[in-house]
Order: structure tokens, then C-alpha cells, then sequence
């Protein structure tokens, strides 16, 4: 990667009011030619069930990107495993985002109807689709999304507590505009998500209606003469 990009993660998760366990799952991994993935994986319902779906799912995707399998067959492969081992009976909606050395490029995969917000050259986009969630239908593939690699790109991946946070109050939640207005003032990925995360938590007024988990990437300049990896983790036990 070139010096003068830093490429960062931030990530913010909080279960459904009044269960303890998100059946959303989150795994990071480095790809092994170079650059970084990240997996958001939402299972079917909440709670401990959701958890093992979503479970199932993110370990076969790490497994696949660590072997080196390109994202869009990873999403294919994950979701043939889940239909084979859940029979067809069991959904999960599944998004990688990945920055890929090789290709240099910003490389996003969706199996969900959540939308996925990004910004470019200051500009924010809202992308959508008719994909669906993995492990039911057999012809299921994901939408593949490939952006170049530059400064200024922000990405923000989000599940459904995030996307409904409000409905039961009348308020709407507007992660577009967080995030166009964080990328202008090249806010780090670690408090956007943080910021976002809360707004939803306001706007269900400290009850969220589902698992709501969001996932920011952005690429900033890199500013420091050293180049330092650095990854933190709070986690509430």
C-alpha cells in the first residue's frame, strides 16, 4: 500500500433490547497477498440462534479469504455451505468489504437488502439491490462492487438495527448524511461508527428494535513517518 494511504476499520455493535447475545457476527482478517477484509454477517432473527448462523457463516468466509478465494466466491461458497447445512431453512445476510494490494481497489460484496452507503470525491452514494440473503435459494450470488483505491473514500455497512432505528417513534435515521459529513471533515472510522451506532440507539430511545451493528471503512491520508498497525477492541463481558 502506498505510504501516503491509511486504510481504517471502526465498528460498533449492540444487541436487540432485552437479549443479551447479537446475532450479528464481525471478523476482520488480513488477506494473505496483501490488504484486509472485513465480514458483517446478520443471522436469521436475534439471540443465541442468530448467533450460531451468523457464526457459521463468518468462520467458513475468514477460512475461504485466508485461502486466498476472491470475495465473490467466498460469498457463493458461504452460501452453498449454509444452504447444505441448514437445509434451505436458515437465512443470513452476509457483506465483505475488502481492500485489495492486488488490484488496488475497494471491493464490496452484498447478500442484503440493507442499503450501503459510500462516499466518493465528496459525494455520497446510497447503494441498493435485489440480492438477497444467503442459504435459501440455490442460484443466490452476491453484488459485487469495485471502487479504485483512493483518499477520500468512505464506506459504511450497517444491519438492520441500524436501518429500522426509529420506525416505532416516527424518526428516521439518516447514515448517509453522517457519514458525507464525516468524510468532509475526515472524521476517523472508529468515531463515525460510534456516532452512528448511538444515533440509533437515540432514536429507538435506548430500546433497539433488532440487532443493529454498523461497520465504517475510510481511507485517509497517512500523516505519520512510521508506518504502525494498530487495532483496538472494546468488548463489554
Amino acid at each position: 500500500m502506498a505510504k501516503d494511504l491509511e486504510v481504517q476499520l471502526g465498528a460498533a455493535k449492540a444487541p436487540k433490547y432485552a437479549v443479551s447475545e447479537s446475532g450479528d457476527t464481525l471478523e476482520i482478517i488480513e488477506r494473505p497477498q496483501g490488504g484486509i477484509s472485513a465480514v458483517l454477517v446478520d443471522g436469521q432473527r436475534s439471540g443465541h440462534a442468530a448467533k450460531i448462523v451468523s457464526n457459521i457463516v463468518a468462520r467458513k468466509v475468514v477460512s475461504l479469504l485466508g485461502e486466498g478465494v476472491r470475495d465473490g466466491p467466498t460469498a457463493r461458497a458461504a452460501h452453498d455451505y449454509l444452504r447444505t447445512h441448514r437445509g434451505g431453512q436458515v437465512s443470513a445476510e452476509l457483506q465483505i468489504v475488502s481492500v485489495d494490494l492486488v488490484t488496488r481497489t475497494v471491493v464490496l460484496s452484498r447478500n442484503t437488502h440493507c442499503p450501503t452507503f459510500l462516499v466518493q470525491n465528496g459525494q455520497i452514494e446510497v447503494i441498493e439491490g435485489g440480492i438477497g440473503p444467503i442459504g435459501i435459494y440455490r442460484e443466490t450470488k452476491p453484488m459485487i462492487i469495485e471502487r479504485p483505491l483512493e483518499v477520500g473514500i468512505y464506506l459504511a455497512l450497517v444491519t438492520d438495527g441500524i436501518l429500522s432505528a426509529g420506525g416505532r417513534y416516527g424518526v428516521s435515521l439518516d447514515v448517509g448524511a453522517m457519514l458525507q459529513a464525516g468524510a468532509a471533515a475526515e472524521r476517523d472510522a472508529a468515531s463515525l461508527a460510534e456516532e452512528i451506532l448511538q444515533a440509533a440507539l437515540e432514536a429507538d430511545q435506548g430500546r433497539l428494535a433488532d440487532d443493529a451493528s454498523v461497520l465504517v471503512l475510510a481511507v485517509r491520508p497517512h500523516r505519520e513517518p512510521i508506518e504502525i498497525r494498530r487495532y483496538r477492541l472494546s468488548l463489554p463481558v
